[in-house]
């Protein structure tokens, strides 16, 4: 990022400042935000531009609304309020995103303050990009920081658009993001084990290929395993397939072996009569999967594989579950994977956004990993070595 300023490259005291963080957290149904991660990770951006003496218009997306205006089901209001908590001073919840009434509010700011935009979606120019959305966003400030890497691959009119009428910034999320995703994909410490999980062949393969040009060693779980096991002649039972994809995984191992990439595939898996917590199971040979049985999980044998090779790296890169790790009865193999990963200490250990940061909190093991992206689609797109708009609106 050496063609980026950062906001270390200036000082903005006494500057109204418009930063696009990602504030898209859940929130349960009392209307308490349930992880903070993300609004954790924006803080020391923000609380710079405090200490600076800025004017901080935040702005963000949660959820998909409609685009045709406020929908309390989507309202930033929880954020607000937990942001209000982290950061020890009072939050400004506009209603509107531009307009007068928003220009009253940002005008009436003394330095140090901080205003929350309601979610920047409610208004369907956002996905659009529409350049007058964008001129009417930066009318409210004298420069832009984009901080929220989590929608960088989004070519929106506040991740992307607005960057065209102010001077931009990268906040510290932004450039500590792309920083450490290009470096370890650049120059990674050998060797390389890069893990891959979820549920469709379809949906990493570009991944799983950019991968195989770079890793020591790929792995494979989750259900998109079961299109892979196809492509080597085992029958997965009633498991999640995709069988057009078949030809496309069985060309990836045929790369793997060109290469000279170890590809890890199961070997055993944890099947079931049905997509339930309380099915009946039970473990099986990937040459013995029932025709009237689902895999769920990876099994005994395929994690002990795994985490011998997780052991033996300099650099992980994981993105994506082993199996159903939201059910207890599927979520073994994820946790002993990441059980693996935080258990070596002399790798990078990277977690690439997505459920495998689900995955690393909900086993209270995310202080053991040396850096845990906030951007699942972000950060794939990057591992797959495309450009991201909202960083390139930067340069």
């Amino acid at each position: 990022m050496a063609d980026i300023k950062t906001i270390d490259d200036e000082n903005f005291a006494g500057k109204k400042v418009l930063v696009r963080v990602d504030f898209n957290a859940p929130v349960d149904g009392e209307g308490n935000v349930t992880d903070d991660t993300r609004i954790r990770a924006a803080l020391p951006t923000i609380n710079k531009l405090i200490d600076d003496g800025a004017k901080v218009i935040l702005t963000s997306h949660r959820g998909r609304p409609a685009g045709e205006g406020f929908e309390e089901a989507f309202s930033l209001d929880p954020i607000a309020r937990r942001l209000q908590e982290l950061i020890g001073r009072d939050i400004v919840l506009t209603r509107d995103l531009t307009g007068p009434a928003v220009a009253e509010v940002v005008d009436a700011m003394a330095d140090g303050d901080v205003v929350l935009l309601e979610n920047i979606r409610f208004d369907a120019r956002e996905k659009k990009n529409d350049p007058a959305f964008a001129r009417e966003l930066a009318d409210l400030a004298d420069a832009y920081v984009n901080d929220a890497f989590g929608t960088a691959h989004r070519a929106h009119a506040s991740t992307a658009g607005v960057a065209e009428f102010l001077p931009s910034y990268a906040g510290y999320l932004m450039e500590r993001e792309v920083g450490t995703l290009t470096g370890m994909l650049d120059e990674p410490k050998r060797p390389f084990v890069a893990i891959l999980g979820g549920s469709k062949v379809s949906d990493k393969i570009k991944v799983i290929d950019a991968l195989l040009d770079k890793a020591d060693t790929l792995i494979i779980g989750g259900g998109m395993c079961f299109t892979f096991l196809l492509a080597q002649g085992h029958a997965v039972g009633t498991s999640l397939k995709e069988e057009d994809w078949v030809d496309r995984a069985a060309a990836m191992i045929e790369k793997a072996r060109e290469r000279g990439v170890s590809l890890l595939l199961p070997v055993d898996v944890v099947v079931a009569d049905a997509f339930a917590n309380d099915a009946a199971i039970e473990t099986v040979s990937v040459d013995a999967i029932p025709a009237d049985m689902m895999g769920l999980d990876i099994g005994p044998a395929t994690v002990e594989l795994y985490a011998e090779a997780i052991g033996m790296a300099k650099s992980v890169f994981w993105n994506g579950p082993m199996g159903v790790f939201e059910m207890p009865s599927f979520e073994a193999g994820t946790r002993k994977v990441a059980e693996a990963v935080a258990a070596n200490e002399a790798a990078d250990t990277i977690i690439g956004g997505g459920d495998s940061v689900a995955a690393v909190n909900k086993f209270d093991l995310a202080d053991a990993m040396t850096f845990i992206s906030t951007g699942g689609g972000a950060s794939m797109e990057l591992v797959q070595g495309e450009q991201l708009p909202g960083v390139e609106a930067l340069r």
